[in-house]
Formats: structure tokens, sequence, C-alpha cells
């Protein structure tokens, strides 16, 4: 019988189900807007950037500057490629294209930070490991101020502006 019971709950969100209103919709969108990947990517870039330069600044040493600079990209570039790939038409295409291509572009991220880890000492000669985890783990915990501060990292939406179609 719990199926039975399983089902008949089903019938009735179903019956109760409403569709939104477009005004409704818009102020859902005003109040949960859509997480901009792209700026994700360039707020990475200037963190990257900046604990570069203050490494460089308080060690006055460039192989410091670079570990961190290289840990740092060791993010950026796979998130960068990872973004690219979910943006993209195809991954847009339906609900299964989606989670294929998320997981696809995810196993490609973590696969090419990888390798980036593990070409570091071909690339910097005299790598900095502690330099290049800080670089790494600063520009990585932007995906969690991401989703706190939702006034760098979410598009403005002019909701004034936008027009609507109502029948």
């Amino acid at each position: 019988m719990p199926l039975a019971l399983d089902q008949a709950d089903d019938l009735q969100e179903a019956e109760t189900f409403k569709p939104l209103t477009a005004q409704e919709a818009r102020q859902l969108r005003q109040k949960m807007p859509l997480l901009s990947v792209w700026r994700v990517v360039g707020v990475q870039i200037i963190v990257s950037a900046v604990a570069t330069l203050l490494a460089w600044w308080i060690t006055e040493k460039s192989v410091v500057a670079m570990s961190v600079a290289y840990g740092g990209l060791s993010v950026v570039i796979p998130a960068a490629l990872f973004a690219r790939g979910m943006t993209s038409p195809v991954s847009s295409v339906n609900v299964g294209a989606a989670v294929f291509g998320f997981l696809l572009w995810e196993i490609v991220k973590i696969g090419l930070t990888l390798a980036m880890l593990l070409l570091a000492p071909r690339v910097i000669p005299e790598v900095s490991w502690p330099a290049m985890l800080v670089g790494l783990v600063l520009t990585m915990k932007v995906y969690w101020v991401a989703l706190g501060v939702r006034s760098v990292f979410y598009p403005k939406v002019n909701f004034k502006t936008e027009q609507t179609n109502v029948s």
C-alpha cells in the first residue's frame, strides 16, 4: 500500500501545481538570479594576480611569485575551460546533455588541474610548493565566496527595462 499512497501524494501535488505568472517569475528571478560562471573566473584571475603581487612584494623572490601565479593558473585555466564547455550550446540541448556535459567538463577540469600540478617542476625549475599551494587554495576558494557575495558575482538585472509579452 505505500506505493498507492505515494501515487496519491504525487497526484495531489500535480493537481495543486500552479504555474507562475509573468510578474511572479520576474520577482523570483530578481530574488534568485543565475550565478555567472564567467564572473567567477574573472574574480579568480584577479585573486591570483593580487596573491602573486603580494607574494613578490613580501618575499621579493621571483620564484615564490611565479609559484603562487602557477598555483592560481592551475585553477583558472581549468575553470575557464569548464565554463566554456558548460556555456556552449551543446550543453543546453536538454537535461541529459547538461548532466553529461557537467560531468565531462568536471572530469576534464580535475584532470587538467592535476596535470598542471604534476608539470609544475618542469615549468618552474625551483618551484616553491607551499607558495604554489597558497595560490591554488586562494584562487580555488573564490567558488565559496561566489556563493555568499551576490553583488560581485551575480549579474545585475534591470527589470524596469525588461519587456514582457502578456497575452
